[in-house]
């Protein structure tokens, strides 16, 4: 990933709140087939690793063996910038267009887990944090379907464990233009309701 130094994101909590908040990852490997990827929900486990589950179905468990790397990538909000959102582009037009967005990418080593322990966990701890979020006291939980429904879900699935290696984390939010222009985007990403976004824009200001 081109990273130049103003775009570095250097805050963990900043990382671990886009992970949380963008967990629909691509996950990028290299295979015998060439390159693959594939879109899946993932979720942090403490600082060091990533978990989630994949179909049996997908191929991604017999193409890569246990200790594999991976690239996991999460990408957060992103906007088109329009040079007429600079307030100073009438002193000399010397603007263009671009493109603000937060990306994070996690490199580690994968291993998948057959067994009804492992999904059962890790399918519970995706279950428990986006039930909580989305619905609160009503959240859905594994016990409310048929257990016998249940088991069928479970054989049909393979859980992975990702080993995280290096994390790199961009963040292109107008960091490099006057004040005046940075409160220019703020306003027109708050405006098309890209909140995340623009909270992260408005700490870049009181900073």
């Amino acid at each position: 990933m081109y990273l130049p130094e103003h775009f570095v994101e250097t805050d963990p909590a900043e990382v671990a709140s886009l992970i949380t908040a963008f967990p629909l990852a691509a996950i990028v490997a290299q295979t015998e087939q060439g390159l693959v990827a594939n879109h899946i929900p993932v979720m942090a486990q403490g600082e060091t690793a990533l978990i989630g589950h994949i179909a049996l179905n997908n191929d991604m468990h017999r193409l890569l063996e246990d200790g594999a790397p991976v690239l996991v990538i999460f990408r957060g909000q992103d906007a088109y910038v329009s040079p007429n959102l600079y307030p100073t582009k009438p002193e000399n037009h010397r603007h263009v267009p671009t493109w603000n967005y937060q990306v994070v990418h996690v490199a580690g080593r994968i291993s998948f887990q057959h067994d009804e322990k492992s999904k059962r966990a890790i399918v519970g701890r995706l279950t428990r944090d986006h039930e909580a979020r989305m619905n609160g006291d009503a959240a859905w939980r594994m016990a409310d379907a048929p257990r016998d429904y249940m088991d069928a879900m479970l054989a049909a699935i393979v859980a992975f464990r990702i080993e995280i290696t290096g994390i790199a984390a961009k963040a292109k939010l107008s960091q490099n233009r006057a004040a005046v222009d940075h409160a220019g985007v703020v306003d027109s990403v708050a405006a098309r309701g890209l909140d995340n976004m623009a909270a992260r824009m408005r700490r870049d200001s009181a900073d």
